[in-house]
This record gives C-alpha cells, sequence and structure tokens, in this order.
C-alpha cells in the first residue's frame, strides 16, 4: 500500500489519520507530507526534521496511486519538489489544491503535465479552509469516520472549477510575493 511505503520511508509526518476508508481499495492520510527530508544527523542514519512539508495534507489513495492532494506549502518555489518526489504516484487528473503562503494570486498552474490550483494563504486550517472554498459544511460530513471525511472532501474537489488565471508554473513565480505575519500575543 502506498501510503505504508510512504510511512515506511519517513514521508509522512505528524499524521492525524492514516487508513482505509469505508470504499474497497480506498485510503486516506491527513497530516505533513515531506517534500525535503532533513539531512541525514548520525551515523546510523536517522535524519533531521524535514526541511520543506506539504502542511496539513489531506491525500486521498485508490489503487496504489494518489487521486487527490490539499495542503499548505510555505513557499512556491516548493512547489515542483512535490511533483518531482511524487509524480509517480499521482493518478491521471489527480485533484491537487495548494495554499501557497508566499502567492499575492489565485492561480490555476500546470507544472510539467500537473494541473494544480494554487491560492493564497495567510492563516487558519488547512481543512477548515477547503472547506469554505469548496462550500462544504459539518452537515457534510456528519456521521462519517475521518477517513470518509476526505472521501467527502475530494469529491467535493473534483468537482471545484474556479475561475482563477492559468498560467504555467514559470509564469506563476511573478506572484511570489513577501510573506508579512502579523505577531500576536504578549508584549
Amino acid at each position: 500500500m502506498l501510503l505504508k511505503t510512504y510511512e515506511s520511508n519517513n514521508l509522512l509526518c505528524n499524521t492525524s489519520v492514516n487508513g482505509a476508508t469505508s470504499q474497497a481499495g480506498l485510503y486516506a492520510y491527513r497530516g505533513d507530507l515531506v517534500l525535503t527530508e532533513g539531512e541525514i544527523a548520525d551515523d546510523a542514519g536517522r535524519r533531521l526534521p524535514p526541511t520543506a512539508v506539504v502542511k496539513q495534507s489531506s491525500v486521498l489513495v485508490k489503487d496504489g496511486k494518489i487521486t487527490m492532494c490539499s495542503g499548505i506549502i510555505h513557499d512556491l518555489n516548493k512547489v515542483p519538489e512535490f511533483v518531482e518526489r511524487y509524480r509517480h504516484d499521482l493518478a491521471p487528473g489527480v485533484s491537487v489544491l495548494f495554499y501557497i503562503e508566499n502567492l499575492s494570486k489565485p492561480l490555476i498552474v500546470d507544472l510539467d503535465g500537473v494541473n494544480m490550483i494554487l491560492i493564497p494563504h495567510e492563516e487558519g486550517a488547512a481543512w477548515q479552509t477547503l472547506m469554505d472554498d469548496l462550500r462544504l459544511d459539518k452537515d457534510d460530513f456528519k456521521g462519517q469516520s475521518a477517513e470518509d471525511k476526505v472521501v467527502t472532501m475530494a469529491e467535493a474537489l473534483a468537482d471545484f472549477k474556479p475561475k482563477y488565471d492559468s498560467l504555467s508554473f514559470n509564469e506563476a513565480t511573478a506572484f511570489i510575493s513577501e510573506i508579512k505575519r502579523e505577531h500576536r500575543g504578549p508584549v
């Protein structure tokens, strides 16, 4: 199984859901998906934490192929690492939506044949933001297992057809912005 392979290769971290859905051959994952592994830390081959991840990702796997992936990526320039690392595991017509922290404009981007929806992200949980963008509410998930909730999200994402500009990845890099964070808490 693909997710077990990722797990054994330390490509999954901060896992909250990883298991079979109620549909045969369909598996769901929620957690961080590694883009760039950390450096080897010692002679035993242990690694430092990853340096880039798809934070709070939601992944659906059917017949050993990724059919849906969403989450938050810190830097637009890390998106090619997703395609490079996971290309051979992407199903034809995979639904991909990433919230990008340093993007200034929502776009539809084609990167080496992988079509992705990229949306600027300032704050908030990826799951809740995606629910809002797909116009889903809690009633749409009522009575479902955590794994089946990913299926519901994937079905809605497959039907999501926003009217964003469609660009190549190189053209999309013109919309990289500086990340501005508001500091909160005690002064």
